[in-house]
């Protein structure tokens, strides 16, 4: 591997395809200016090393070069090092090497008194904006609008927003999946993506966003761009990250979807303002609770394009990790369609308590997400000043802290039969002991069930991302059979440091049933 600072190896690869490089004069100007800005940097580098607490293990080792391979080695083997960690400390504290440092895993007896930490001091945000290079493709923010309105209007009001969410997904489904009147190959995450975007749309701002073309596009590809543009600036050092981030293509166009938010959204709101329409929708709310700046339009938009980002691409890879597991498991799918039946209603809908009573649902999607975790650890916080905990241990300051979600649901300690997959494995355990119902469920937030995170800054829109991912696979379940293509086995998921996520270009075979009355 070449020096952190061998400039020219480093960022001419990712400049080869710009026209202007071509110009002689402007790559010299280029080496020259960032020739300086590497002696600039260099001492700065060197003197904001990692601390780390003394007697921790880490992973693979804690001598320069091991941690150096296992940085990089992180990339596409984080589950095993997790695994190898939480396994080896037995629960305690272990360091995992990775490209941002070296992370400390926490054992979850402490989530409580981290859980309850200010901001400025363990800071939650941080990890997300540094994991997807934030400065650049403006993933993350901290408004606190956003959440504020998901717990206080979105949560109380599921009932009446999900009638008209589950009209959408039939809509977006007549408009989008293929007919499949015999066995169809469809490329699962694509069209799901498609369909989600104007389903979350629909919540978001009703018809008037869910069927904006541009709206839905924008909002899709802004998660697209943001990710493989932060993913392209993680090959490069911090002090390299301004100059290359002017010639990535995918970041360069985040600006777009910006405009496109605006666009949307702006005017929908400035006729509410006109008529007093009042809606039950996240955008009304938003304008009806925002303070000051808060109360720009231009920021209303913004907020809405950040909210799509989690909204769309992590309800739609869960319902594809569960079609891959069903056409793996294929005897799980009557039972799940019989409580589908029992579950909806003379209208053709599920209501409120039709949603609480899918309970096998329920576990099969909790199990499914046991197996296939959107990330692999949750908790994740900055710790920006030492944080002494109830045992006397000192969680250095600077130190990137998090939870081994993934490796402690295989903990057969905490799940007897870990590495196999039971669909019913929460439907059962509900049954059986009742007072467990709560912690057993797909929404649950407690120390063996962290998908979602822990304590006030756990996941607010998993509610309705639940009841979501619940009505596309009824509709899905109803409406289509499924199948792998012959001598087709599950898509494997794809690894992107502690980003776990579904096979992208896979294709799954789908044929029309006929469809029962369910009226009554």
């Amino acid at each position: 591997m070449g020096s952190l600072f061998d400039t020219e190896s480093l960022l001419l690869p990712a400049l080869v395809h710009i026209d202007v490089v071509r110009s002689p004069l402007w790559a010299l100007a280029s080496l020259i200016v960032i020739g300086g800005l590497s002696l600039m940097f260099y001492h700065i580098f060197q003197s904001e090393k990692q601390i780390l607490a003394p007697g921790v293990l880490v992973v693979g080792g804690n001598d320069k070069k091991s941690i150096q391979q296992n940085r990089e080695r992180f990339r596409e083997n984080a589950k095993e090092m997790l695994e190898q960690g939480y396994k080896i400390s037995g629960d305690g504290f272990f360091y995992v090497p990775s490209p941002l440092g070296e992370r400390l895993m926490i054992p979850t007896k402490y989530l409580e008194e981290l859980k309850t930490a200010s901001i400025d001091h363990v800071d939650f945000v941080a990890t997300f904006i540094e994991m997807f290079e934030g400065k650049y493709t403006t993933m993350g923010s901290r408004s606190t609008l956003h959440p504020r309105v998901v717990k206080a209007q979105l949560n109380h009001h599921l009932a009446d927003v999900m009638p008209a969410v589950q009209r959408e997904i039939i809509d977006a489904f007549n408009d989008t999946f293929p007919t499949c009147e015999e066995w169809t190959p469809v490329p699962v995450v694509e069209v799901l993506t498609q369909i989600v975007a104007r389903v979350s749309s629909c919540m978001f701002g009703g018809t008037t966003l869910s069927h904006n073309k541009e709206w839905v596009q924008s909002s899709i590809q802004f998660a697209i761009d943001g990710f493989i543009g932060a993913q392209k600036l993680k090959k490069y050092p911090e002090f390299l990250k301004p100059v290359v981030a002017r010639f990535i293509p995918e970041i360069q166009n985040i600006s777009n979807h910006y405009a496109a938010a605006e666009a949307a959204a702006i005017p929908l709101l400035e006729a509410r303002q006109r008529t007093g329409e009042k809606a039950m929708d996240l955008l009304y709310w938003m304008a009806e609770q925002a303070k000051g700046e808060e109360k720009d339009l231009k920021f209303l938009a913004s907020i809405l394009l950040k909210v799509s980002f989690a909204a769309i691409h992590t309800s739609a890879a869960a319902p594809a990790q569960l079609i891959y597991d069903l056409c793996e498991r294929p005897e799980i799918i009557e039972p799940l369609r019989q409580e589908v039946i029992n579950c909806t209603g003379s209208d053709g809908f599920i209501d409120k308590s039709g949603f609480l009573r899918m309970n096998k649902m329920d576990s099969f999607m909790k199990e499914s997400q046991r197996f296939n975790p959107l990330l692999l650890i949750t908790f994740e916080r900055v710790v920006h000043r030492p944080f002494k905990l109830s045992s006397g241990f000192t969680i250095p300051a600077h130190t990137t802290i998090g939870i081994p979600t993934q490796a402690i649901t295989m903990d057969e300690s905490v799940y007897p039969d870990p590495e196999t997959f039971d669909a019913f494995r929460f439907s059962n355990l509900r049954e059986k002991q009742p007072e467990l119902d709560g912690r057993a469920q797909y929404v649950a937030s407690n120390p063996a069930s962290l998908s979602f995170g822990y304590g006030r800054h756990a996941c607010p829109g998993r509610f309705f991302a639940a009841q979501e991912i619940k009505a596309i696979m009824a509709h899905l379940l109803m409406t289509y059979d499924m199948r792998f293509a012959q001598g087709q086995s599950r898509p494997e998921s794809l690894r992107a440091e502690t980003q776990y996520l579904p096979n992208p270009v896979a294709t799954i075979e789908f044929k029309k049933r006929l469809l029962p009355d369910l009226s009554r």
